[in-house]
């Protein structure tokens, strides 16, 4: 078959492109922007890249177009293949008839903690000799890639497993359902709940009930694990839960929880007994909760508590999640996926628990996010940032439509703002000191700033 995939740069759908071209599949795509590294990535597949939507792009005359989410009508070749009635399809709905019917799917749901705990999640089934399939909206550093068909188990039979991160934001333009409605999960981590995607859900209802939406979908034979200590999730389940279900956290109720030990190590509970301890390199309590889920959801597959945590000691982190990109004049610059309050939240909290009270943080942040361009997280932003010592913020009044100065008030002088790159570099450099942890928070590329601090760090230590 030959797909078209519109939209095929976004994470998601480029993480689709590579699995179709795996399962056999003519696959091209076209997007807006066509640039590296995810232009790159696709091309070395053979997948064929067109810039931007022309119309007569359906002179390809593909078996099906495949449509992402960030295509909307007036667009000019969706209009056209509306026009002709074309067949079209979504992405999600796509990867759930093509790629996940007769699987066994583990999906991992979430406002916080998707990518990580789905790293954690396949990583845990691929040292254990399950040989996963998965489509991850980042790169696990364990396999270096976001996607892969699946792999083979030991005695050389194709996986029937397959991780996914389960996303809540819509399908597409003409289906405004969640994408994981389509995944048909046996195995669903249901990590944590709040109000996020201001721009397509009114209210945290809505995004509830989308939640509901997905456990109707996971069969009686399946099972749900379920952050007990979030009052959203158990508000959702009251609606009516239909499987198997195990719940982590500390409130009651909970099969699964932990011992936390000052090193960052962690006694695994079950049942109120202990059954291992977790000993790697990852900080903050976030961390160690998505751990317990990978490790519950593991064991629905067959994995023992003993293997998932030998596994996770082999465990190396997702890109991007606090990366460490660079160190000048023992000056470290990481770099954070965090756009969200809770997320920043944590990202420097946990920072903080893992260097102390005897290094500065530098928090850098630029809110891009659709939820933050709204401005309906503005005032959590002071709080989130708690923890660090000083605050830069980048985005100009024009862009988000708000004052990032006046929400970043009530920090003092501690915080400031800038709209110019260059000259948020310099201020930062200006502000580093030898022992400063400068953590940068963005869902986006954030111009490279990352390599312009350490740049601008080297130049200043010659």
């Amino acid at each position: 078959m030959h797909i078209h995939i519109l939209g095929i740069c976004g994470t998601f759908m480029g993480g689709l492109a590579v699995l179709a071209k795996e399962a056999g599949h003519r696959v091209t795509g076209c997007d807006a922007n066509v640039y590296p590294p995810m232009s790159t990535q696709l091309e070395a597949q053979g997948i064929e890249l067109i810039q931007g939507f022309g119309p007569e792009q359906v002179e390809l005359k593909p078996d099906l177009y495949v449509i992402g989410n960030v295509v909307s009508r007036g667009n000019p070749l969706i209009e056209e293949i509306m026009n002709r009635g074309l067949p079209y399809v979504s992405g999600p709905q796509w990867i759930g008839e093509h790629i996940l019917r007769d699987r066994w799917v583990l999906a991992v749901a979430g406002t916080h903690g998707k990518t990580t705990t789905s790293s954690m999640l396949a990583w845990i089934l691929e040292d254990c000799g399950y040989a996963p399939g998965f489509l991850i909206g980042g790169v696990p550093m364990n396999f270096g890639v976001s996607a892969r068909l699946s792999g083979k188990t030991p005695d050389g039979a194709d996986s029937i497993f397959f991780v996914i991160e389960a996303d809540e934001y819509d399908t597409a333009f003409f289906d405004k359902r969640s994408k994981f409605v389509h995944y048909h999960a046996k195995t669903a981590i249901l990590n944590n709940l709040e109000y996020d995607h201001a721009d397509i859900f009114p209210d945290l209802a809505a995004i509830e009930t989308q939640f509901h939406h997905l456990v109707r979908t996971v069969p009686g034979i399946g099972r749900l694990v379920v952050n007990v200590d979030e009052p959203a999730l158990q508000r959702m389940l009251q609606r009516g839960c239909w499987s198997e279900k195990e719940a982590f956290g500390v409130a009651d109720g909970a099969d699964w929880g932990m011992i936390e030990h000052e090193d960052g190590s962690f006694d695994v509970l079950f049942k109120g007994a202990k059954a291992g301890t977790v000993q790697w390199k990852l900080t903050g309590k976030h961390n160690r909760a998505n751990a317990l889920a990978a490790i519950a959801a593991a064991r629905h597959v067959g994995v023992s508590i003993e293997q998932a945590v030998q596994a996770l000691g082999r465990f190396e982190n997702v890109k991007r999640r606090m990366e460490v990109r660079g160190v000048v004049n023992n000056i470290t610059v990481f770099d954070d996926f965090a756009h969200h309050p809770t997320a920043i939240a944590t990202t420097v909290g946990g920072l903080r628990q893992k260097v102390g009270q005897s290094a500065r943080i530098l928090a850098v942040l630029e809110p891009r996010s659709n939820t933050m361009k709204l401005g309906a997280m503005k005032d959590a932003l002071p709080g989130s940032l708690s923890d660090a010592d000083l605050v830069f913020g980048f985005g100009s009044e024009q862009a988000l439509g708000w004052s990032l100065g006046e929400a970043l008030a009530p920090l003092g002088e501690r915080a400031q703002a800038h709209d110019q790159l260059d000259v948020l570099v310099a201020a930062i450099v200006k502000a580093a000191q030898p022992g400063d942890q400068i953590v940068v928070m963005s869902n986006g590329g954030f111009g490279g700033v990352h390599q312009k601090i350490l740049d601008a760090l080297k130049a200043q230590a010659q």
